[in-house]
């Protein structure tokens, strides 16, 4: 079995039509699809809270219909990341923060900040920004992770800062972001976009394997082989969480390559 808590594996929300031909059992009230989603993977990325606000009792609720060891992934307020100067966010950061997430208790995982494909590194108003991004709330201690979209970030000098403040970069596959492959935080925060319609769990096999070696690395503390990094690969750390979330891509076999990557994994 993999170690406690250490590899989640998910998808992104748990509304999508094409789900309820082949993931959701046939005749499922879509009141019940989040607590069937997660009894099947281990945590759930949302973007709906990129888009607008959600209230403290929808977030009690969401903790209260998923299993004790499930997490969640929250996609930070666009209107904390997509403006010119990112030092003028703190109002937009501090009401993102204090919008009631803090009710998923335990099951609260990384806070991802989500930058436009057209925001370029400036280090200066970076740090600024990273400077506003509180280490808790009502006692939770949080944990952050930049979506930087732009191929300024492939910078040693972008690395040097992110780990300077202790905030993870995510790792995305895709064929239209730039990759951050190297480490930059205490945790692993990767995007997989590359699934296949034509794949019944929307990967290989093959491809799968190289996914549960490469958490299995990631949580020992390690680096996978074969990685597109900006720097040679550090010696091996200490343990760490791991989430990957299979997202966009062939949506409709994300919750299929989940589960596979997590039969692989226990």
């Amino acid at each position: 079995m993999m170690s406690a808590s250490k590899i989640r594996v998910g998808i992104g929300g748990w509304n999508f039509e094409p789900w309820r031909d082949n993931f959701y059992p046939k005749g499922l009230p879509q009141h019940r699809e989040l607590a069937y989603a997660s009894s099947k993977l281990t945590a759930i990325e949302i973007n709906s809270t990129y888009y607008s606000s959600q209230k403290a009792t929808t977030f009690a609720k969401w903790r209260d219909e998923t299993p004790e060891s499930f997490m969640f992934s929250l996609k930070a307020s666009r209107f904390a990341t997509n403006r010119r100067v990112l030092a003028e966010a703190g109002e937009s950061v501090q009401r993102f923060v204090e919008s009631g997430i803090a009710e998923l208790g335990e099951k609260l995982g990384p806070i991802v900040w989500q930058f436009a494909p057209t925001k370029k590194f400036d280090p200066v108003d970076f740090e600024a920004f990273l400077k506003l991004l509180p280490a808790e709330v009502s006692g939770l201690p949080l944990r952050h992770a930049m979506d930087v979209r732009h191929a300024s970030f492939q910078s040693t000098d972008y690395l040097a800062l992110a780990r300077r403040h202790g905030v993870a970069t995510v790792f995305t596959e895709s064929e239209d972001h730039p990759p951050i492959a190297d480490a930059t935080g205490p945790f692993i925060y990767s995007r997989v976009m590359r699934t296949a319609p034509e794949l019944p769990q929307g990967c290989t096999p093959a491809v799968l394997d190289g996914l549960a070696a490469s958490c299995r690395k990631w949580q020992a503390g390690g680096t996978p082989s074969g990685l597109p990094l900006l720097e040679p690969a550090p010696a091996a750390g200490s343990e760490r969480d791991v989430f990957l979330f299979f997202i966009s891509g062939a949506k409709e076999r994300a919750p299929a390559a989940a589960m596979a990557l997590l039969d692989r994994l226990e």
